[in-house]
């Protein structure tokens, strides 16, 4: 008797849940990696926009960990209300050929909102470096396969993953020697122990206008302002290597469509907002604020591209 009445009072308690104004409580966005990074530091300005607009605190909570895992599953297993977000980056992509398994079902896991930036990567030098331009440089490492050594923030990492593509693109073989985060990795090359070091601009603006790291290239479809001298890999000869990192928001699964759509008209007014563009520029980045549909089709294609490098680059699961 008791839950029969129960069970014919929960149709007179949705009108209200529906009509619930959202945000009608503060929202947490969970960053997969440590803080100070390019998605966390995306993530929190995007976070404060939002929280002007929307009138309701969108507050960053770092959980970082197994390649960013540890966050996603956590975001995976929250309330598909829109209280809790992911702020994903193009690693996502990657999990599938890194891990045997994962705490989540990647494909369904999240209904992606929309791409906060869009991150060219960059090829450079140290200032001693010999190499002055792209096509030296492809053409030294043709003569000598494995002589000439790239540095990154270890085995299956992104930056991993990215020289992969570009020894795909170039006809290379380069020897890889991982360091224990892409900070480390910088200073390798800084210091001559490494010659080569694949990054977003973000990461190496400091030390390019130092004159101590030597740009030779950067992907995407045209040059960045923060970067006006350096030309797109295409203009150095290397048409083929399409790689873009990305960073941006997703919800867990079931959120509902009006809320998916709230958030990604508010993020894209956002990343239009002259403040917030002028930002992103200065870590020599483009804005996002695609469709949904649009960010899970970029997923989808980023999935594809990097099991193709995954399989030709000896990547190994754990």
């Amino acid at each position: 008797m008791g839950a029969g009445l129960a069970t014919m009072a929960l149709p007179l308690a949705r009108p209200a849940l529906s009509q619930e104004k959202y945000p009608a409580r503060p929202v947490r966005v969970i960053v997969p990696w440590a803080p100070g990074g390019a998605v966390d530091t995306l993530a929190r300005r995007l976070s404060q926009k939002l929280s002007e607009q929307m009138g309701q605190s969108f507050v960053v909570e770092n959980k970082s960990g197994a390649t960013g895992t540890i966050g996603a599953a956590e975001a995976a297993r929250s309330a598909p209300d829109g209280y809790t977000l992911l702020a994903m980056d193009n690693t996502y992509a990657m999990l599938p050929y890194l891990f045997s398994s994962l705490p989540f079902d990647y494909e369904t896991a999240f209904r992606p909102v929309t791409v906060t930036a869009f991150s060219p990567v960059l090829l450079a030098v140290g200032e001693k470096s010999p190499f002055k331009d792209l096509a030296s440089l492809i053409a030294a490492a043709k003569k000598e396969p494995e002589k000439l050594t790239y540095g990154t923030g270890g085995a299956g990492s992104a930056p991993h993953f990215a020289t992969l593509a570009f020894e795909r693109a170039a006809g290379v073989k380069l020897y890889h020697v991982p360091y224990r985060g892409s900070g480390e990795a910088v200073i390798g090359v800084l210091s001559g122990n490494v010659d080569i070091v694949l990054l977003s601009p973000g990461s190496a603006l400091g030390n390019i206008r130092g004159g101590q790291l030597r740009p030779l290239a950067i992907s995407g479809a045209r040059r960045v302002d923060a970067l006006p001298e350096v030309p797109t890999f295409a203009e150095a000869g290397l048409p083929d290597y399409g790689v873009v990192n990305w960073s941006g928001l997703a919800a867990p699964r079931g959120t509902p469509d009006a809320i998916v759509q709230r958030l990604h008209q508010e993020a894209a007014r956002a990343l239009a907002a002259p403040d917030m563009k002028a930002f992103i520029a200065e870590l020599g980045s483009e804005p996002g604020g695609i469709a949904p549909a649009d960010f899970t089709r970029l997923i989808q294609e980023e999935t594809t591209r990097w099991r193709d490098v995954a399989a030709t680059g000896g990547i190994e699961k754990q």
